[in-house]
């Protein structure tokens, strides 16, 4: 495996996806703004895509990969049987899952927006909406599976692909905007299950060169099976730690007027970089790491685990600081048209200043916790989530009141930093990790690099600052110039004082 390039793969359609996510998101930003009408479509949006992201973005393969590995080393019967007996397990739980969260909707959706409980009107049309989006989390979970098993043979292409369908569906449904007026959140609600019912067919015709299910609820339970259960819960809290602490920050901000809304805006910006630095590194080493740990190669071990993190520290803290600096006009520009006026966008542009700070940290979490999954450890990492979940909710309920919904981003960006350095401490307390000298020298250049970009970045947003405001029609031409500037600027230095190494291309690992 070529760690570069297998996280080039993942990372080109997971841009491709971010891009056409960003498209979807602008369109509604221009027909829903962030009305009531847009909050009660988020909270339904946010919960299946919110699982998406727990399952399709590392989760699942975090508990899957290392336990359908060990079940390849035995022979293709075994794996076969370990699979299905999986699949076939999903498919009842999620089945159930789906049809009782259905019938106690009105009660579902209390508990995670429970600000909308005052409001009936968008209460109302959040059951609606939850109802008609939540079969996604079936279809996801399954598409998943589908998508771990590609993964296992270091095949990310399709799996990495696969969210581009919703994408594509929901912008196909937004272009009809005018002509659906307000109807349009039911349809585009549509939209993202019927995408998740895609999805699972498009993965399964390149699931099918290596396996095929078999529907069969007539089963004895293994152990392998039993231990991979045990694993999966723990795995899914603490890989999803991030989408977590964001859904807790939902919850908390539906008791503030055009909150959800102004955090969603924000999440989308930031998730761009996250998808590649933190959750296409995670899940490209899995496998591998999987594999060395099973034959106990310690120096291929150390070796890959370096890389992963300078790669994810390379991508991540100029990201950092770019939104640090340019938050207002990457917001304004991006998504401020039509409903999307100059208060929503001040308001996004905050939350994204405050998620930037805990941008490394969320890709630290996402490493480090696939070093603890390559050695069949989930508790670890759920445990030290659990706590980082608590502090969110402690320093969110705690300073809500006073300053509003900007301590959750905040709060997000402490909780994650804090749950990052534990991790490390943890992996090297159990003799899992080590920083090389490599990593040191180069993470040294990194930061140095990253500086020298962001002096450039605030020159160029200073210089470019009369085509970025508000009201000008063309900013997002000059926004993507400014970037696509700094990138190649801050690329140039890095190659110039080796921050980056050429050869790391072409090598094998």
């Amino acid at each position: 495996m070529n760690l570069i390039k297998s996280t080039g793969t993942f990372g080109f359609y997971t841009i491709i996806s971010r891009i056409l996510g960003y498209l979807r998101d602008i369109l509604i930003a221009i027909f829903l703004g962030t009305g009531l009408i847009a909050d009660a479509f988020f909270v339904a949006f946010r919960i299946p895509n919110t699982f998406r992201r727990l399952f399709a973005e590392g989760t699942f393969n975090a508990a899957f990969v290392p336990s359908y590995t060990s079940e390849l080393t035995k022979g293709k019967v075994k794996s076969k049987k370990f699979a299905d007996q999986i699949f076939n397990l999903l498919f009842l739980s999620l089945f159930f899952l789906v049809f009782i969260i259905e019938i106690f909707m009105p009660i579902f959706v209390s508990l995670i927006a429970p600000g909308f409980v005052g409001d009936t009107e968008k209460l109302q049309l959040a059951i609606s909406l939850t109802r008609i989006t939540f079969p996604f989390l079936m279809f996801v979970c399954l598409a998943s599976f589908f998508a771990a098993i590609l993964n296992s043979y270091n095949k990310f292409a399709a799996a990495s692909a696969a969210p581009i369908i919703l994408n594509i569906i929901l912008i196909g449904i937004l272009f009809f905007g005018k002509l659906l007026d307000d109807h349009i959140v039911y349809y585009l609600s549509y939209g993202v299950s019927i995408a998740g019912f895609l999805q699972i067919i498009f993965l399964y015709k390149f699931v099918n060169k290596f396996y095929s299910f078999k529907l069969n609820f007539n089963f004895h339970i293994t152990k392998p099976v039993k231990i991979f259960f045990k694993k999966l819960l723990p795995s899914i809290f603490s890989s999803g730690v991030t989408q977590i602490n964001i859904l807790v920050g939902t919850i908390i901000a539906s008791f503030q007027a055009s909150a959800v809304s102004y955090l969603y805006y924000a999440d989308r910006i930031y998730q761009i970089n996250l998808a590649i630095a933190g959750i296409a590194i995670g899940v490209v080493v899995l496998p591998q790491l999987s594999k060395y740990v099973q034959m106990n190669k310690i120096d291929k071990i150390h070796l890959i685990q370096n890389k992963a993190l300078e790669l994810s520290m390379f991508l991540s803290i100029p990201a950092t600081i770019a939104l640090m600096i340019g938050s207002n006009e990457i917001i304004s520009a991006l998504f401020g048209y039509g409903s999307f006026d100059e208060i929503s966008v001040e308001n996004s542009a905050y939350a994204l200043y405050y998620f930037s700070f805990g941008l490394p940290a969320f890709a630290l979490i996402k490493v480090f916790s696939s070093f603890f999954f390559a050695n069949h450890d989930t508790k670890t990492p759920f445990y030290i989530s659990l706590i980082s979940v608590i502090l969110n909710i402690i320093i969110s309920l705690y300073y809500f009141r006073d300053i509003g919904f900007i301590i959750i981003p905040i709060a997000t960006s402490i909780s994650s930093w804090f749950n990052s350095i534990i991790l490390y401490i943890c992996l090297s307390n159990k003799k899992l990790f080590s920083f090389n000298k490599i990593f040191l020298k180069n993470f040294f250049k990194i930061i140095f690099a990253s500086i020298l970009m962001g002096f450039i970045f605030n020159y160029l947003i200073s210089f470019f600052s009369n085509y970025l405001i508000y009201d000008y029609k063309f900013k997002l031409f000059y926004l993507i110039l400014v970037v696509i500037l700094a990138l190649i600027l801050y690329l140039l230095i890095s190659f110039l004082i080796k921050a980056f190494n050429s050869k790391d291309l072409k090598l094998k690992y």
